[in-house]
């Protein structure tokens, strides 16, 4: 019995060549298991990534964690609300378990790094369009040496990342539309994860854990 292996695809990414060697790798389907995948859109920055989502409703988003106007975990969420069906497969060369677990938590399908070689993504693809969740070798290998991550909540990444940026707890209250308390106590959760005690230590946490979002500023 023969199926039907026909699949849509977008991929996300800011830089072009990268773009085109995803491309490359989805026209593939040798290499995929039979998998012959239709690109419906590639794109370069997250807004247009999420206006592709619910155009097209894909099978499957390559995503990049990192570009410009919307971050990937960002992506992701509103990949999850506009085509829950989709597989996500998140690439990034940010190599911090901080990150990696919260792309985990966030519901990604597959977790990549730039760095690995494409034989490793290849030959996951076809288990993910099965149903799989992967994530590569080298970031398994960092979620085991880091132990339990506990990862932060969509509300205490935007508080961080506005830490980051330099706002004080009653300029970020105004900017989330809630109050200095409500701000205070998602500020010091974000403190009890991160094991820091100071300002300075949340942001050199976030900085180094690739948690800053790009497009806050």
């Amino acid at each position: 019995m023969s199926f039907d292996r026909n699949r849509t695809a977008i991929i996300a990414d800011d830089h072009a060549i990268v773009r085109d060697a995803l491309s490359q790798l989805l026209y593939n389907a040798d290499s995929l298991d039979g998998y012959n995948f239709t690109i419906c859109d590639k794109v370069s920055d997250g807004i247009r990534a999420i206006g592709a989502m619910r155009k097209h409703q894909p099978n499957l988003l390559m995503l990049d964690v990192t570009m410009p106007h919307a971050g990937g975990t960002e992506v992701l969420i509103e990949a999850r609300r506009w085509s829950p069906d989709t597989k996500v497969i998140v690439f990034t060369a940010v190599q911090a378990s901080g990150k990696i677990a919260e792309l985990v938590e966030a519901g990604a399908d597959g977790v990549f790094c730039k760095s690995d070689e494409m034989d490793e993504l290849a030959d996951a693809i076809p288990k993910i369009m099965e149903g799989a969740r992967i994530i590569c070798s080298r970031f398994s290998q960092m979620l085991e040496a880091a132990g339990e991550v506990e990862p932060l909540t969509a509300r205490e990444r935007q508080i961080l990342n506005l830490v980051v940026s330099g706002q004080t707890n009653r300029e970020i209250g105004e900017t989330l539309g809630i109050s200095v308390k409500t701000v205070d106590r998602h500020r010091t959760n974000v403190m009890h994860k991160a094991n820091a005690r100071s300002a300075a230590e949340l942001i050199a946490y976030a900085l180094r854990e690739g948690l800053v979002d790009p497009s806050v500023s």
